[in-house]
């Protein structure tokens, strides 16, 4: 039995010790080179997947990838954009009509009160003046009375024309002891100019037309200036009545037809329109 193994032995020894060597060198190299093949097969393809993954297309998909992560959803979009106009509009997230409201009063479109308030103001304290002055006139030029205690709106009765002219003498022969006139002052008074016209007695010529409209330059915002005060426009008037020669109307009928305010409104508007194109004749200075 020891014999046999002793031959066992000695058969695997020879086995190795008369194996070739060359054989055994080729069979290391072989291994050798099967796994520097498998290597550089591996690093091929690992080279070609990162060539392929680092392609623009496959990059700009990772990079969409990627931060869709951190984009917010569609919800939250809407949710921050309601957010950021509700802060805009002033509602902070509760009150939103009253926050709009109040964006819209600190807009662009300032308050119209305070700047009526201050118009008002100027033409009252204007308008109070001219009356105290009117007042203390010792000629009897002129007396004024408000309509219905409106400080805006004068009847003002002209006492007196040049003693000399044809008007003057129509006056004393039908026992018209003035003229009367009606004055509104518009809201931006004395900036514009005031409408007047005549209401009695009805007179011809004298630069007095339909509806008793009066026909001077300086009533017109063209013509007018916020010095002129209406003592002033009164002379003026009682001027140009008698260089234009007016007259009071005696024809029956036409006579006792009252002026209109419709009316006279309609003819100066129409004067003012024509006269602007064709240019304005206004009586000398020296006329008053």
């Amino acid at each position: 039995m020891a014999t046999l193994l002793r031959k066992i032995g000695l058969i695997r020894l020879h086995d190795r010790d008369t194996e070739d060597p060359k054989h055994h060198q080729g069979s290391l190299k072989g291994t050798k080179g099967n796994t520097k093949n498998n290597a550089k097969q591996h690093s091929q393809t690992t080279n070609e997947t990162n060539n392929l993954l680092s392609t623009p297309e496959i990059k700009a998909k990772k990079l969409d990838q990627h931060s869709s992560k951190d984009k917010p959803s569609v919800k939250d979009k809407q949710q921050a954009k309601d957010t950021k106009e509700k802060q805009q509009m002033g509602g902070g997230g509760g009150g939103g009509g009253i926050g709009v409201g109040k964006s819209a009063t600190s807009g662009s479109i300032p308050p119209l009160a305070p700047h009526r308030q201050h118009c008002t103001q100027v033409r009252t304290r204007r308008l109070m003046k001219e009356l105290q002055e009117i007042r203390r006139l010792g000629d009897n030029f002129i007396t004024v009375e408000l309509v219905d205690d409106n400080l805006f709106d004068w009847n003002v009765k002209l006492h007196q024309v040049d003693k000399d002219s044809a008007l003057w003498q129509d006056m004393k022969e039908t026992n018209t002891e003035f003229i009367l006139l009606n004055v509104s002052f518009p809201d931006n008074f004395p900036f514009s100019p005031p409408f007047m016209r005549v209401l009695t007695p009805r007179l011809e010529n004298g630069y007095v037309l339909d509806g008793g409209a009066i026909c001077m330059e300086l009533l017109t915002p063209r013509g007018w200036s916020s010095a002129y005060t209406v003592e002033a426009v009164m002379r003026q008037f009682a001027a140009s009545l008698v260089k234009g020669q007016g007259r009071i109307c005696r024809k029956a009928g036409k006579s006792k037809k009252a002026f209109s305010r419709k009316e006279a409104e309609a003819t100066f508007k129409s004067l003012v329109k024509t006269h602007e194109k064709y240019g304005w004749v206004s009586p000398p200075v020296s006329d008053g």
